[in-house]
């Protein structure tokens, strides 16, 4: 049974930090592209950043370049959203998202496997 559970979401402040995770079972982790995206209400999932299987090749959205960075640990079968000097504009439900045999890619269509999401909440 393919899992993907998100942890590590609440409430910041402007200018400060939240690290995600995701842990990931059921399926061939080592060679899926993993991404992580975004939906505030109202508004469509959003591509956030992504990791290649292969040469662990990262792309991300230019609203998040500079600040989050997207990492995997393959012996734990787990991926991290690191986010740095979040912003309102960063509230969002966080989801991670697996594509097998992946490249990383930015649409979300190309993803196999979802988690649930994480509530990253920032506000004053």
């Amino acid at each position: 049974q393919v899992q993907l559970v998100e942890s590590g979401g609440g409430l910041v402040q402007p200018g400060g930090s939240l690290r995600l995770s995701c842990a990931a079972s059921g399926f061939s982790f080592s060679t899926s592209a993993m991404g992580w995206f975004r939906q505030a209400p109202g508004k469509e999932r959003e591509f956030v950043a992504a990791i290649s299987w292969r040469y662990s090749t990262t792309t991300y959205a230019d609203s998040v370049k500079g600040r989050f960075t997207i990492s995997r640990d393959i012996a734990k079968n787990m991926v991290y959203l690191q986010m740095n000097s979040l912003k309102p504009e960063d509230t969002a439900v966080y989801h991670c998202a697996a594509d097998p045999w992946g490249t990383g890619d930015s649409r979300p269509e190309s993803y196999n496997y979802w988690g649930q999401g994480t509530q990253v909440t920032v506000s004053s």
